[in-house]
C-alpha cells in the first residue's frame, strides 16, 4: 500500500504542530524555574556536585529511605542553604547535592557530616565533581556556537547540492527535531530532575546530523523524480520519492535506535539519558524528514508553480 504523504500533509503538520506547542510548554516552566530551555547540569553554571550512596552490606542500614529534610539540614549547619538536592535511585539510598563551588576543606568538612548522618558510604557509587562557572559559560557558548555552525554548514551544503528552497525547508525540519528533542527533556528536568550537561549538546549536533542525511536521501530522489516524471504533478512526484525511499528510512531508523534502547536499559545514568536524547532526536528526525521536509517542498513547488502559470495572466 502507498502512502500519500502530500494528500494527508494537513495531520502530519497538526501532529508536529501539538508537538512543538507541548515543547515550547515545557521550556517555559524551565525557563521560568531554570533560566534555560532545559535544566542546565553542573557542566554548563559551575558548582560542586556530591553524589553518595549508602553501603547496604549490613541490609539493616538501608531499611529506611534518606530524609531529604535531615540533609537540608546539614547543609543549612554549613551555610549551603541554596543547594539543591535529589535522590537517586528507586530504594531512596543515594543523594546527589548540588552546590556552590566548595574549596578542598569544604568538601572534606561537609562529606564528613553527611557520611555521620547516611553512615558506610559505597565507595564506588560516590563522587565529586568541581566545575568553575568561567568553565561553564564556557562549554556553554562553544556548545551554542557548535549548533550554529553545524545549521549554517548544513545550510551551505544543501543549496550546493540542491537548491537554496531546498536547504531553508529541510533547516525548518531540523529545527522540528531539536525543539521536540528540548521540549522532552525541558519536562524531564522539571519532573525528574534531569540535567543537561556537555554530552546533551553532542546529543544535539548528533541527531542534527542523522535527520538531514535522512533528508538528503528523501530530497536527492524528489530530484531524480522531478528529472523523469517531468509530466507530473509536483505532488505525486513527491509522494513516489518518499514511498520509494520510506523502506530505507525506516530501518536505518530502527537499526539504530536499538541499540540505544539497550542502552538506555542497561547503561549508566549519564549514557542513559544521552541515549534517550539520541533516540527522541533520531524518532523525530525520520518524522520530519518523512511528512515535514517531504510535504513542506511539495507545498512550497506548488505554490511557485501555481504563481508562475498565475504571472503572464497578471501583466
Amino acid at each position: 500500500m502507498k502512502l500519500n504523504v502530500v494528500k494527508q500533509r494537513g495531520t502530519w503538520w497538526f501532529v508536529s504542530g501539538l508537538l512543538i506547542l507541548a515543547s515550547i510548554a515545557g521550556m517555559a516552566l524551565s525557563w521560568a524555574q531554570f533560566n534555560g530551555p532545559v535544566r542546565p547540569g553542573l557542566d554548563f553554571i559551575g558548582g560542586t556536585r556530591l553524589q553518595l550512596e549508602r553501603s547496604c552490606t549490613d541490609v539493616s542500614a538501608c531499611t529506611d529511605p534518606i530524609d531529604i529534610a535531615d540533609i537540608r539540614a546539614i547543609l543549612d549547619e554549613q551555610e549551603l542553604e541554596g543547594s539543591s538536592l535529589q535522590l537517586i535511585g528507586d530504594s531512596g539510598q543515594a543523594v546527589s547535592i548540588r552546590t556552590r563551588t566548595l574549596t578542598v576543606d569544604e568538601q572534606a568538612t561537609l562529606r564528613s557530616a553527611l557520611e555521620g548522618y547516611l553512615g558506610q558510604v559505597d565507595p564506588t557509587a560516590s563522587k565529586i565533581d568541581v566545575v568553575g562557572p568561567t568553565i561553564g559559560r564556557q562549554l556553554l557558548v562553544a556548545g551554542l556556537l557548535s549548533l550554529l555552525v553545524a545549521f549554517a554548514g548544513i545550510t551551505v551544503y544543501l543549496s550546493l547540492r540542491f537548491k537554496f528552497d531546498y536547504a531553508l525547508l529541510a533547516l525548518v525540519a531540523l529545527l522540528h527535531d531539536v525543539i521536540i528533542t528540548l521540549g522532552v527533556f525541558s519536562i524531564l528536568g522539571l519532573t525528574a530532575g534531569y540535567e543537561a550537561d556537555s554530552l546533551f549538546i553532542v546529543a544535539l549536533l548528533t541527531i542534527v546530523g542523522f535527520s538531514v542525511n535522512d533528508t538528503v536521501v528523501i530530497y536527492d530522489r524528489i530530484r531524480e523524480n522531478f528529472k523523469r516524471m517531468a509530466e507530473r504533478s509536483v505532488n505525486d512526484v513527491v509522494s513516489d520519492a518518499v514511498n520509494q525511499t520510506l523502506g530505507r528510512s525506516i530501518n536505518t531508523t530502527m537499526t539504530t535506535v536499538l541499540p540505544l534502547v539497550a542502552i538506555v536499559i542497561f547503561g549508566g545514568d549519564t549514557l542513559k539519558f544521552f541515549a534517550l536524547a539520541l533516540i527522541v532526536g533520531f524518532l523525530a528526525g525520520a518524522y520530519s524528514s518523512i511528512f515535514i521536509a517531504s510535504t513542506l517542498l511539495a507545498w512550497w513547488r506548488s505554490m511557485s508553480s501555481s504563481d508562475a502559470e498565475m504571472s503572464p495572466a497578471t501583466e
